[in-house]
């Protein structure tokens, strides 16, 4: 599966994820009549799958999982607190990030 990012066609649903959600990134990509949104907040990560025409198989999911948690630092998440919900058609992924300390520096 080829994963194209679109995200220039979806200004508006971009623009309104960033305004209205904790998101810092929002980024669509599709691959024949699937379409994936793939928001990275602070604390978590959500990808989310779409497909009006059928169901979504377990391989797109896994496939769509993987290509992205490879983008990722496992100092980031554990794949073990990683969440799927299924529904025919939709499935979202939700990848809960660590908290990272801020640093602060003395100056002195």
């Amino acid at each position: 599966m080829r994963l194209i990012n679109v995200t220039n066609s979806y200004s508006r649903l971009v623009r309104q994820q960033l305004e209205n959600t904790d998101a810092e990134l929002v980024k669509v990509y599709t691959s024949g009549n699937i379409t994936v949104i793939y928001t990275a907040a602070p604390l978590h990560n959500e990808i989310v799958i779409v497909n009006k025409k059928r169901p979504i198989t377990e391989d797109e999911i896994l496939e769509i999982k993987t290509y992205f948690t490879k983008k990722l630092s496992l100092d980031e998440y554990n794949p073990n607190d990683i969440k799927l919900s299924i529904t025919p058609g939709l499935v979202e992924i939700s990848i809960p990030k660590y908290a990272k300390e801020k640093k602060y520096q003395a100056f002195g």
